[in-house]
């Protein structure tokens, strides 16, 4: 799985082209990937993107979910009715459909932040607010992490 972190700012042409940061597109091209899938995030006004191995573990995972449940049927809605898979064109750019710029209140320029196996999509000063309030609910909170085992050779994690 493609490993996505830092902050990186691309403009947007007059057609909604931008172009995915050079690592960002290096991690996913690295393995003969040409394409990723981006939809809206239902709890901010931002785009989540990914690659399609981690499409599928979010498929599997609304699954696990209740069928017919209201949980289920909603992000089912939020997340696999609004997704779009986006090509790379030969310059490693994509088009960013109008609903998904229209929703992230993207205009001129587009804020992309690595998020491990995923990265999200912004617009630059939303993000500057979401930052500031996560690193100070994490402060607040006293946040920890769990520094996850090493992966044994040969082993994938889940």
């Amino acid at each position: 799985m493609a490993l996505f972190v830092g902050k990186h700012v691309n403009k947007i042409d007059k057609k909604g082209r931008v172009s995915v940061p050079k690592p960002f597109r290096a991690a996913l091209q690295g393995r003969g990937l040409s394409s990723l899938y981006v939809y809206p995030r239902f709890k901010h006004r931002s785009l989540e993107a990914c690659d399609e191995e981690f499409m599928t573990r979010l498929s599997r995972s609304l699954d696990d979910l209740d069928l017919f449940s209201d949980d289920q049927d909603d992000l089912a809605s939020v997340i696999l009715a609004n997704a779009h898979e986006l090509t790379f064109d030969p310059e490693g750019r994509i088009v960013l459909p109008a609903d998904l710029t229209d929703y992230a209140e993207i205009g001129l320029e587009a804020l992309f932040v690595g998020q491990g196996p995923r990265f999200q999509i912004w617009q630059p000063k939303a993000f500057e607010g979401f930052s500031a309030m996560a690193f100070e609910r994490a402060k607040t909170r006293g946040a920890t992490l769990k520094l996850a085992r090493p992966d044994a050779p040969g082993e994938e994690r889940p």
